[in-house]
C-alpha cells in the first residue's frame, strides 16, 4: 500500500488520549483527552497541521478521551461523531452538540472511507475505527490504496473488530498492561479484575496474540496504544508484539522493533512524547 494516510498520535495513556488521523482531503482527530493547549503544543513538536481537521471522532465518554473536549469545541465548527451512549454517558459533555452515528457506522470524512466498529469496554457504547483511502480500479471495482486501523480500551477483540483491523497498512492496537505486572501491581483487587476483564483493557499478550491474525505483507507499522505507566513498560510491550509476528529488536531498550526484511516495525506510542507515523 502507498501512504495516502498520515497518524499523528498526541497523547496515549491513562492520563489523556489523542490522535490525528490525516487523509487527503484533511484530517480528523480521534477523542480529545488533553488541554487544547496541550493539544496544539504536541501538534506543533511534530509537525501535524491542527487546522486541517474537520471533524472530532470520540469513541468513548471516559475522561481520559473527552476532558479537553468542551473547551476545543469553542474552537471548531465542524462535526463531532460518536454514538448516542457516549453523547449522554458524561455531564460535562452534555452542552456539547454531536453528530450522532451507530458503532457500525461508515462515513466518507477527509477522502477517507472511515469504518467504525464496537469495542468492549465499561461504557455505554464504544467503538473504534478502520480508515481507508480507495479509488476505483481499472476492473471497475473499489480498490484500497492505504488503510489505518485503531482500537484501544476493549477487553477483548470483538468478531467486528478483527474484520475492520485486518491487513491495515497501519495498525494500532493497544497493549495496555503487562499482566504479571498488573498482578503484583499496586491496584486494589478490584481495579485489577476490571483492567483484565472483558469490559477493561487489552494486555500486552491479548495483543501479541491477535497479531497473526491481523498483519498481512500489506502491514507497515504496528503502534502500541495505551500503555500503563502502572503497569506496563514501552520494552515489555515491543517485545511481546515483536515476537508475535518474528521481529527482532532494533533499539538497545527494545522499545522499537524490526522484522529481518524491514517490511514491518513495531513501536510503542506515550503518554508524554508524541508520535509521527507516515
Amino acid at each position: 500500500m502507498y501512504p495516502h494516510i498520515h497518524l499523528y498520535v498526541l497523547a496515549s495513556g491513562s492520563k489523556g488520549n489523542a490522535a490525528v488521523v490525516e487523509g487527503p482531503k484533511g484530517s480528523l482527530l480521534v477523542d480529545c483527552g488533553i488541554s487544547r493547549k496541550m493539544l496544539h503544543a504536541r501538534a506543533d513538536e511534530i509537525g501535524c497541521d491542527l487546522g486541517r481537521v474537520r471533524a472530532i471522532l470520540l469513541t468513548h465518554e471516559h475522561g481520559d478521551h473527552t476532558t479537553g473536549l468542551p473547551v476545543l469545541r469553542r474552537h471548531f465548527d465542524g462535526p463531532v461523531y460518536t454514538t448516542a451512549g457516549t453523547a449522554s454517558g458524561r455531564r460535562s459533555l452534555s452542552d456539547i452538540r454531536f453528530t450522532l452515528i451507530d458503532h457500525d457506522a461508515t462515513l466518507e470524512l477527509c477522502g477517507m472511507r472511515v469504518t467504525a466498529f464496537p469495542t468492549s469496554h465499561d461504557v455505554n457504547d464504544p467503538m473504534c475505527f478502520r480508515f481507508e483511502v480507495r479509488d476505483q480500479g481499472e476492473d471497475g471495482q473499489d480498490e484500497v490504496l492505504d488503510a489505518l486501523g485503531w482500537v484501544t480500551d476493549t477487553g477483548y477483540l470483538t468478531d467486528e473488530a478483527l474484520d475492520a483491523l485486518y491487513g491495515c497498512r497501519v495498525l494500532g492496537i493497544e497493549s495496555n498492561h503487562d499482566p504479571r505486572m498488573l498482578a503484583s501491581g499496586p491496584y486494589p483487587y478490584y481495579l485489577k479484575r476490571r483492567v483484565a476483564g472483558d469490559s477493561g483493557h487489552l494486555s500486552n499478550d491479548q495483543a501479541a496474540a491477535a497479531l497473526p491474525h491481523l498483519v498481512t505483507r500489506d502491514t507497515e507499522t504496528v503502534v502500541a496504544l495505551h500503555l500503563s505507566e502502572q503497569n506496563n513498560r514501552p520494552s515489555l510491550a515491543v517485545r511481546a508484539l515483536a515476537q508475535a509476528v518474528g521481529a527482532e529488536k532494533a533499539n538497545d531498550t527494545y522499545t522499537e522493533a524490526r522484522t529481518a526484511d524491514g517490511l514491518l516495525s513495531i513501536c510503542a506510542s506515550s503518554q508524554h512524547k508524541p508520535l509521527a507515523v507516515w
